[in-house]
């Protein structure tokens, strides 16, 4: 296989699903914390999540002239509910039992503060923000 074949989509090894137990308080029938499972997005869906977390800010002393700012953490909440495979955070009847609508507020209601901090690093680790240049050289010396 010429090097260039090894960039075709065909070649490229997939990312595979990663379980984390992101809370021991979703338990199974025997009491044992359930783990939730987590899958990379496409560059598209990060694309539009950011896009989706950015407005249009009036710059302060220039009438019409408008700045990019992003929202960081919608953005972070944005990426981890795209990332999470399960549970199924837009099944209408999961919303339902929480008393909310949409997916974002749905994992806002079901964890705690430092649950949904760890669900979204987990979610950067998956979609490969974790990964410094650093480790990719040391990594490919090996």
């Amino acid at each position: 296989m010429s090097n260039l074949q090894a960039f075709f989509a065909q070649n490229v090894e997939r990312v595979q699903l990663e379980e984390h137990v992101v809370s021991k308080r979703f338990k199974d029938e025997k009491g044992n914390p359930i783990p939730w499972q987590f899958g990379a997005i496409s560059g598209d869906e990060d694309t539009a999540n950011r896009k989706a977390s950015t407005k249009r800010m009036p710059v302060p002393g220039k009438k019409g002239l408008f700045m990019p700012e992003t929202d960081f953490e919608l953005y972070a909440l944005k990426n981890a509910v795209a990332t999470i495979k399960f549970p199924d955070l837009n099944n209408a009847d999961l919303q339902k039992s929480y008393g909310v609508m949409g997916a974002e507020t749905l994992l806002q209601k079901m964890l705690l503060p430092g649950e949904l901090t760890e669900v979204k690093k987990i979610a950067q680790s998956v979609n490969g923000f974790d990964v410094g240049m650093d480790e990719l050289v040391e990594e490919a010396k090996n």
